[in-house]
This record gives C-alpha cells, sequence and structure tokens, in this order.
C-alpha cells in the first residue's frame, strides 16, 4: 500500500468520522442526560411515595427497580440511535442475560427473597433482629440485602437468601424485649432479702418497663455462688442503655445495703432475651 492509498483510507474514515459524529454525540448527551433524568425521576418517585404513605420497606425496592427498568429502556434507545438493530441486540442482552443469570444465580436467590420479605414481612424497617448471630436494628430492606445497624453501631449486609433460609428472630413482634443479666450472690445472704433490692434499683431505671414488671429469680447453684437471673423488660431502641444501667444500678443498691457480689470467673454477665 503507497501513501497515496494510505491518505484516501484516512480520508474515508475522516469522511465517516464526519459523518456520524453528529449521532454519536447526539447518543452520549441522550446517554447521559438520561441517566441524570432516571436519578431525579427515582428522587420524585421516592418523594411521592413517602406522601402517598406508602411502606418504608417497600420504597427503596420500588425505587430500585424503576429506575433499573428505565435504564435499559434508555439504553435501547441509545442503541437504535447509533443504528445498532434493536432485535439483534436483544438478542444479545437474553444470551448475556442468561449468561450472567446463571453466574448469579444467588443474587437472583436474594432478589426473590427480598420479593418475599416484604411480601409475607418476617421483619421490616426499624425491628431489632437477630439472624446469623448478628443482633440489630433493620435500616433498609434492598433488593438483594437487608442492611442494619448493631449495638455497637456497625452495619451489617446480609443477604435476602440468608435471612429467608435462616431462623430469624424479630425482637419487636411483642413491642418490648427482655434483658437477661446474671448477679451472683454468696450463699450466706438470703435471696428473700436481695431480691427486692434488685427489683426496686432496676424500677428506678427509666426506660424500664412497669408492664411486665423485672423479675429476679435463682437462676443455679454455683459452686462459689448462687446464680441470680435478673430479667427487666425495655423497648427494643431501649436495650443496650437499660442493658448497662442495670448492671450499674444493681451494683449500687447492693452496696448501699453491705450486700457483696460474688463473682464468677468466665461467665457471660448478659445477653438479650429471645
Amino acid at each position: 500500500m503507497n501513501f497515496e492509498d494510505i491518505q484516501e483510507s484516512l480520508k474515508g474514515l475522516l469522511d465517516q468520522a464526519i459523518k456520524y459524529a453528529p449521532t454519536f454525540i447526539l447518543a452520549l448527551v441522550v446517554l447521559f442526560g438520561g441517566l441524570w433524568f432516571i436519578k431525579k425521576i427515582e428522587t420524585l418517585i421516592n418523594k411521592t411515595m413517602i406522601r402517598s404513605g406508602l411502606n418504608e420497606d417497600i420504597r427503596p425496592f420500588l425505587t430500585s427497580m424503576i429506575g433499573a427498568i428505565l435504564k435499559v429502556l434508555l439504553i435501547f434507545s441509545v442503541a437504535g440511535m447509533v443504528g445498532i438493530e434493536t432485535t439483534s441486540f436483544v438478542a444479545v442482552l437474553a444470551a448475556a442475560g442468561f449468561a450472567i443469570g446463571m453466574a448469579l444465580q444467588g443474587s437472583l436467590g436474594n432478589f426473590a427473597a427480598g420479593v418475599m420479605i416484604l411480601v409475607f414481612k418476617p421483619y421490616k424497617t426499624g425491628d431489632w433482629i437477630d439472624v446469623h448471630d448478628k443482633m440489630g436494628k433493620v435500616s433498609e430492606i434492598q433488593m438483594f440485602n437487608t442492611i442494619m445497624t448493631t449495638l455497637d453501631n456497625k452495619t451489617v449486609i446480609i443477604p435476602n437468601g440468608s435471612a429467608i433460609g435462616d431462623i430469624v428472630t424479630n425482637l419487636s413482634t411483642n413491642g418490648y424485649i427482655r434483658v437477661d443479666l446474671n448477679v451472683y450472690m454468696p450463699y450466706e445472704e438470703e435471696f428473700d432479702k436481695v431480691k427486692p433490692i434488685i427489683v426496686e434499683a432496676l424500677r428506678t431505671i427509666p426506660e424500664v418497663l412497669e408492664d411486665p414488671l423485672p423479675d429476679v429469680g435463682i437462676e443455679q447453684f454455683d459452686s462459689h455462688s448462687i446464680i441470680l437471673a435478673v430479667r427487666p423488660y425495655c423497648l427494643p431502641d431501649d436495650y443496650g442503655k437499660v442493658h448497662l444501667e442495670s448492671l450499674r444500678k444493681v451494683k449500687q443498691a447492693l452496696g448501699a445495703n453491705g450486700i457483696k457480689v460474688a463473682y464468677s470467673e468466665g461467665v457471660e454477665l448478659g445477653k438479650i432475651g429471645k
């Protein structure tokens, strides 16, 4: 190929670029403008759903689904603008979708599980749940995952399929939860003397419920002490505060009444009642 042939080829490419440049530029404008517009539509739809009082569990799910559908339609429109045959494009997308679907069976299962969560409502946004040994407050139910915040302010992301396929304890269903604590009483102390002191100490905590009343009982006899089960009740959102305040108030009350607290190494101090 000589220099004149190269010049002719470059000229032809330049002519084609000039010919199709406006179409490609317009397609890019439509693409990025469309993505911006879809984002605005998602925001508007979300605000409309909030004003209409739609359940807050469904809002993020529907918004993300509508956004995904609009983006697919936008891609089809842009493909048609640049001259891609849409029927062929659909066939390619179908084949790609099948391959991706096979590779992402877990994600599709999580999507289906998300729909089941929204329909059957084993839990909803704002509920405290215990799943996979993780306890926290549900902040959002997404298409594929459930997002929750733990008591120590960590964000935990649980695949919806795992949440549906495992045992989920909903701690908010009854409106209140029980805080399970243990106090170690020496054998020389009388339980009938210690119990009212502990109960009264728990009742001084504003977040501890009066109905049901806090309960105190003998859980078991240890080698060096009697293990007392201390059971105050509170709202799920108050669990962390009640847990800490109960231990402080009980220790304070027992000390004020001259009652020693025994110590048992390696035993958990408190846990949530399920």
